[in-house]
């Protein structure tokens, strides 16, 4: 995947996770929310970060599903 496609893909994702955290409808706990800001944070770590590999790109993709994993359980 070309590194434009990468950010842009990085890019829509901060934007839906700030619109949910920011949502006052959304009935969202303070651990809720403390875990999409630290998803937020590793995304833009991520989003920052030139010259990944694949690989390693996919280890950091798996450790933002995995916080995921624990807001949606």
């Amino acid at each position: 995947m070309s590194r434009i496609k990468q950010t842009r893909n990085i890019d829509s994702l901060i934007a839906c996770i700030q619109i949910i955290a920011k949502d006052t409808q959304c009935s969202l706990s303070d651990q809720d929310l403390l875990i999409l800001n630290e998803v937020l944070q590793k995304l833009q770590i991520l989003r920052n970060k030139k010259g990944k590999t694949n690989k390693e790109l996919r280890k950091e993709v798996m450790k933002v599903v995995e916080l995921f994993t624990r807001y949606f359980s």
